[in-house]
């Protein structure tokens, strides 16, 4: 039995985990949320230095709860992309550091990879598989051959999928990380389907184009000004908006609407033009959401296919992800040098593995 750390550093979660072959022996998830809800966003300097002093901390408070010494550790798995630069060299320097005192092996794991891979950390599934990506930076379309083999067949040309509700977030004056408030407020009312357009659907591709739905929002909302909250409130008060502004929550409604119906097309699209997939995969942040959550599992109906989501408190950045993604790697004999480097967003992930024998 193998014990794996995974380490957790791309945006502004700072996760840590231990993983006992299957079994999760412990997890630590400190979120920056706060802090960056004061500037709208994240701020990337900000972001590497709150992960520079939490991340000692975590991993003694995760060893202490594990009742493990570092030498109990058998593999080291740390996300090393796509990411903030700053925010990643936290995490892959803190792992670097551990297998050179430990002699222990590295296992670099591609973060997005990892957020789709979330969905067996309680399942099992089978293979080939189709899979969506939907996170604050990314919206991505997988064929996912086996856990190992990913094929990209679709992506954002523009702002992702969590970007666009972030943004339209802020339009309305709703709190930072908008797209959680937008979902409560989008299940207090019926959707306008009219509302706003389904973006970049009008093609026979599978990429996706959220920045026009971001604009028709700005269009609609500059006619119609009353709707916005007169300020942005530190906590929302979800029973008074629901009482005050009955409008908001159809705003938030009809944008959920666009969204999850624009993902759906474009993945059934895919769905159609790949053959022999046995099960959907739906991942990252914004698979926390309800309404999407639901589109999918009427499409998984349709299709009479298994739709598997990662539990809530997975599809968020987290440490259990990249071990479970690094022990699936390490499982199949795959390791990296030490001297493997951080991929910053934009950039693709080589897969520059050593495939060594597991002892």
């Amino acid at each position: 039995m193998s014990i794996y750390l995974g380490i957790e550093t791309s945006c502004d979660d700072t996760g840590i985990a231990i993983l006992k072959d299957n079994n999760i022996i412990c997890e630590k998830l400190l979120s920056q949320e706060d802090i960056h809800a004061i500037f709208g966003g994240v701020v990337p300097e900000i972001a590497s230095r709150n992960h520079l002093e939490s991340m000692p901390i975590l991993f003694m408070e995760a060893l202490k709860e594990s009742s493990l010494a570092p030498e109990d550790i058998d593999v080291v798995c740390v996300a090393r992309g796509p990411g903030l630069m700053g925010s990643l060299l936290v995490g892959l320097g803190f792992a670097k550091g551990l297998c050179l005192s430990l002699d222990r092996p590295l296992v670099g794991v591609n973060h997005l990879h990892a957020h789709i891979l979330a969905c067996l950390i309680e399942s099992k599934i089978e293979f080939p598989a189709l899979g969506l990506l939907i996170s604050g930076g990314h919206t991505q379309i997988y064929r996912v051959h086996d856990p190992i083999k990913f094929e990209l067949l679709g992506k954002t040309l523009d702002d992702a999928v969590g970007e666009a509700f972030d943004k339209t977030a802020k339009l309305l004056n709703l709190p930072y990380p908008g797209g959680k408030y937008i979902d409560t407020l989008a299940n207090l009312a019926s959707p306008d389907p009219k509302m706003f357009p389904l973006p970049y659907i009008d093609n026979d591709n599978l990429d996706f184009s959220f920045s026009g739905l971001k604009t028709a929002v700005l269009n609609f909302l500059n006619n119609h000004p009353q709707i916005r909250l007169k300020k942005m409130p530190t906590k929302l008060d979800i029973e008074q908006i629901k009482d005050i502004a009955p409008m908001l929550c159809k705003v938030c409604s009809s944008f959920n609407h666009s969204v999850a119906k624009t993902l759906v097309i474009k993945f059934e699209r895919a769905l159609k033009k790949i053959k022999g997939v046995k099960s959907l995969l739906i991942a990252g942040g914004v698979a926390a959401n309800s309404i999407i959550r639901n589109y999918f599992l009427d499409l998984g109906n349709k299709y009479s296919l298994p739709v598997y989501f990662p539990d809530k408190r997975f599809c968020t950045d987290n440490g259990v992800m990249i071990a479970n993604a690094g022990k699936i790697l390490y499982e199949n004999g795959y390791i990296h040098p030490i001297d493997i480097d951080a991929i910053p967003r934009g950039k693709p992930i080589p897969f520059d593995y050593l495939k060594v024998k597991k002892q």
